[in-house]
C-alpha cells in the first residue's frame, strides 16, 4: 500500500480510481466486485483528510489510497485529477463507491478502444441516456487521453467547477466533440443508486436535486467550449 509514491497497475494495466466521501460501509462490496471481475486490477481510492473510519477501512483492507483536502466544488473532479497524477498505466476508470462490476465489464470496455479513442463509457444499468448510448457516467480513459484536459485546461482531466452533477456531460461531450469517444453497452459497471431502486437514500444522495441547479447553469455556461 502506498500513500506518498505513484502507483504502478499490476496485471492488466488498469487502475481503478475510487473518490470517496463517507460511506465506509461501500468499501467491502465495491472490492468485492472488482476482485470477482478484474483481479488483477490496481484500486486506488482518493480520500479526505477528515474521513478517518474510510481511510481505516481502507487500510485494513490492505489498498493504496491517498488523501486529498475536502471542498465542498468539484471534490470529485478534484480527486479523480489528483489521482490521474500520482498513477502510471496506459489505462484509468473512473469510479465511485456506490458500483457493482460485472464480470467482462473490462474486456467489453477494450473491445471499443482504438488508436483514436480516448474515452470509453460504461453501461450503468440504470441511467436511460445510458441504456440508450448516448452517455455514460463511469468511464474507461486512455492515459493519452488524460494529458488533452478539459477544453480550456490543458492537463486537468476532469471540470472542478461542478458541485458534482454535470461533470460527466461535459466530460461526455468534450471527448465526442474530439472524435475520441466511444460507448461499450456490454460494459457492465452498475451504478447502485437510489434513483433506479439500488440503495437507500442518504445526506449525500439527498442534496443531488441543490447541486444539479448548480450545476446545469454551470453546464449552460460551458456549453460553448465544445458546441
Amino acid at each position: 500500500m502506498s500513500t506518498t509514491d505513484d502507483v504502478k497497475p499490476d496485471g492488466t494495466g488498469l487502475v481503478i480510481l475510487v473518490p470517496m466521501l463517507g460511506r465506509p460501509h461501500r468499501v467491502g462490496p465495491l472490492l468485492d466486485s472488482i476482485d470477482q471481475s478484474t483481479p488483477a486490477a490496481t484500486v486506488v481510492f482518493l480520500l479526505s483528510h477528515s474521513d478517518r473510519t474510510v481511510r481505516r477501512t481502507v487500510e485494513q483492507a490492505g489498498r493504496a489510497f491517498y488523501e486529498v483536502g475536502y471542498r465542498p466544488v468539484g471534490d470529485y473532479a478534484r480527486k479523480i485529477n489528483y489521482g490521474v497524477r500520482v498513477t502510471s498505466g496506459p489505462w484509468l476508470f473512473t469510479a465511485a463507491d456506490d458500483l457493482r462490476f460485472h464480470p467482462g465489464w473490462f474486456e467489453a470496455a477494450l473491445a471499443m478502444a482504438q488508436s483514436d479513442v480516448g474515452v470509453i463509457g460504461t453501461n450503468d444499468l440504470g441511467n436511460p441516456r445510458v441504456l440508450a448510448g448516448d452517455h455514460a457516467t463511469h468511464f474507461l480513459v486512455a492515459r493519452w487521453y488524460t494529458e488533452l484536459g478539459t477544453m480550456d485546461r490543458p492537463g486537468e482531466l476532469m471540470c472542478t467547477d461542478y458541485p458534482h452533477e454535470f461533470v460527466d456531460d461535459e466530460f461526455v461531450e468534450t471527448a465526442k466533440r474530439r472524435g475520441m469517444w466511444a460507448m461499450a453497452l456490454n460494459a457492465h459497471v452498475e451504478h447502485l443508486h437510489p434513483n433506479w431502486g439500488k440503495a437507500r437514500t442518504d445526506a449525500l444522495y439527498q442534496q443531488q436535486p441543490a447541486r444539479m441547479r448548480m450545476g446545469q447553469s454551470i453546464y449552460r455556461r460551458r456549453m460553448r467550449l465544445w458546441s
